[in-house]
């Protein structure tokens, strides 16, 4: 695989290039920037680039098997075994990314049946890892390491990485691929090299929707836009239009039921979202958040400033004016906060029966 592949990030593909060009190649960086802008799709054309030295590393590289390229990944503990590692989950992610490389955690969560588990590195797996660097690089060229979401990392997990990184052996790479940096081993940010990465423009992401995709030009911009520079989210409206229409669904039944205070009928709301997996419940809950702002933005009627669906942007022109000055961050507050306690396992039938009792209150502010 070569940069041609991903998509816009111009300036930063000429960067790697330079260093490797000039033989001057930090011994271990960090790909950061906004969510779905191609960081890990760019980190690992760059770890194959560095790997790479014949075509039949090329042929190894292709299917992910090389043998100097190693992955470390969020997972989950299995039945099966009380110490988790990437290696067990290696066959996975390999389907995974020869499928494609914009991906996001809720892909390898549906890749390795775990949409209800939190996915962390573990100790175990700098155990795994500090092991397989002892030995030599087995092509005798440069080895790489690609930690993914390291801000997953157990303290433990992390401390060990660190050393690594510290006293790297010879010829070995380290490429994180962070979410947000600000959650990483500070003294870890402080031992890489920040490879800053902007999110993509409506065009680069519309170009790669009609390129790579087929989808027509204008359906094409309509999505850039709603994705605010993530391509992974435009491939997710693609993948998931029937969630979407659910989401919109719901969030139209919770406003109306909320508005008519029907109580009973907000229970069974409440008890329907709950009967959802745990991300689908948090992609429920940013999708509100997604309407929310957008029914405020609506009310300044500037065109430039929406980016909804049709569906979405009919049901604005009787639903905004519900939204104001008054109401919208406490509102935003709220889903923010469902968001916290679904991600800390806190029972979601209450958490969304709660929210929609709130909304009663905050709809007529």
């Amino acid at each position: 695989m070569n940069f041609d592949k991903i998509i816009g990030q111009q300036a930063v593909k000429e960067r790697l290039l330079k260093m490797v060009g000039e033989n001057r190649i930090p011994h271990a960086m960090m790909f950061c920037g906004p969510k779905g802008n191609g960081k890990l799709a760019l980190a690992l054309a760059f770890a194959q680039m560095l790997v790479c030295k014949d075509s039949s590393d090329e042929a190894m590289l292709k299917e992910w098997t090389h043998p100097d390229l190693h992955f470390s990944l969020p997972v989950f503990k299995r039945k099966s075994t009380d110490r988790p590692v990437s290696d067990d989950f290696l066959p996975q992610w390999r389907e995974l990314l020869n499928e494609k490389l914009y991906i996001d955690i809720e892909d390898w969560l549906c890749a390795i049946k775990a949409e209800n588990q939190q996915l962390v590195h573990y100790v175990f797996e700098s155990d795994a890892l500090q092991y397989k660097l002892q030995l030599k690089p087995n092509r005798g060229g440069r080895r790489v390491v690609l930690v993914w979401l390291p801000e997953r990392m157990m303290v433990q997990a992390a401390n060990k990485l660190l050393k690594l990184i510290e006293e790297p052996p010879a010829k070995t790479f380290f490429i994180l691929v962070t979410e947000e940096p600000d959650k990483v081993l500070g003294t870890i940010q402080s031992r890489t090299q920040m490879i800053h990465m902007p999110a993509l423009t409506e065009e680069e992401i519309a170009t790669a929707l009609m390129t790579h995709n087929n989808i027509p030009a204008d359906s094409a911009r309509v999505m850039a836009r709603v994705a605010q520079g993530s391509y992974i989210t435009a491939l997710h409206r693609l993948d998931a239009e029937s969630e979407e229409q659910l989401f919109f669904d719901l969030f139209v039944q919770l406003m109306r039921l909320s508005y008519m205070r029907r109580i009973k009928d907000m229970r069974e709301w409440s008890d329907k979202v709950s009967e959802m997996g745990r991300e689908s419940q948090k992609r429920l809950l940013q999708y509100c958040q997604r309407l929310i702002r957008e029914n405020f933005m609506y009310n300044f009627q500037k065109r430039e400033l929406i980016y909804e669906t049709a569906e979405e942007e009919a049901f604005s022109t009787k639903f905004a004016r519900f939204v104001n000055e008054k109401n919208v961050i406490p509102i935003m507050e709220e889903l923010s906060n469902c968001q916290r306690d679904i991600e800390q396992n806190v029972n979601p039938k209450m958490v969304f029966f709660d929210f929609a009792l709130k909304m009663i209150v905050l709809l007529i502010q």
